[in-house]
């Protein structure tokens, strides 16, 4: 299938070249990331799609510096992560990169607040009262910013967590099925706050979905198949998307 790309002018956020996992040995080996030469723009929302064991959330480990590939390079922010120690990829994630996940991954110990300002404070980095203020005025949380994580419902755990994502200003945010535990409505309200803080904040947001109308929300989509990129949209229409993934099954 022809691939749309995006255009030379764009700022590469993060690139996959040769990057191949495999997982096991003799018969009971998997290839689960197959050749896969990718490159993400800067500034913009990002849905890597694809069916159930397509590759999609090792794609997304891997270019998180979260799993180790098999072959080839990854590029983030102008590093490559396979010339890295375990030590200075655990450094480079916590300075450059946020993590939003389908469990919420929030300390239960800590108020919202406390979890937002997390980042920053194993970092050592002094807290920015201004972004902090922006984001939670933002997502809709400032008033719930003394409540535990119980005490908060899933929808607003999820922006509690998109909010500690970016407090920090990373390169990049990575978003791994961030809706999967929520109703439409809170999905659509977390869908939409990532948008925002692609059009509003500069952010890059990277998300491995396997929703069509999570994947809607995007302004590229890269479909995924038996472990390699099938298409790279540029601003998809619905039609086009729903006519690509048909064409990947």
């Amino acid at each position: 299938m022809t691939q749309t790309m995006p255009e030379t002018t764009s700022t590469t956020a993060a690139s996959a070249r040769g990057l191949t996992r495999t997982y096991g040995r003799g018969d009971a080996q998997v290839h689960a990331l197959r050749g896969v030469d990718l490159d993400l723009p800067a500034g913009r929302f990002t849905a890597i799609m694809g069916p159930s064991g397509s590759g999609k959330s090792t794609l997304m480990h891997c270019l998180a510096g979260l799993d180790q590939p098999t072959g080839g390079s990854v590029t983030v922010a102008d590093r490559r992560l396979e010339a890295m120690s375990d030590d200075q990829l655990t450094l480079f994630r916590r300075e450059h990169l946020g993590f939003v996940f389908q469990s919420f991954n929030l300390l239960p110990m800590l108020t919202a607040g406390q979890n937002i300002l997390l980042p920053l404070e194993l970092a050592g980095r002094p807290a920015d009262r201004e972004r902090y203020d922006l984001l939670t005025d933002t997502l809709g949380i400032a008033d719930r910013l003394g409540h535990r994580p119980s005490e908060l419902s899933g929808g607003q755990q999820q922006r509690v967590a998109i909010a500690r994502a970016l407090i920090a200003r990373p390169a990049i945010v990575f978003a791994d099925e961030p809706t999967g535990n929520l109703d439409s409505e809170s999905s659509a309200e977390v869908l939409g706050f990532l948008r925002r803080s692609v059009r509003e904040l500069g952010q890059t947001v990277v998300m491995v979905t396997h929703e069509l109308d999570a994947a809607a929300y995007a302004d590229d989509v890269v479909v995924i198949a038996d472990g390699a990129v099938r298409a790279h949209l540029v601003d998809p229409t619905a039609d086009q998307l729903v006519a690509t993934l048909r064409g990947e099954r």
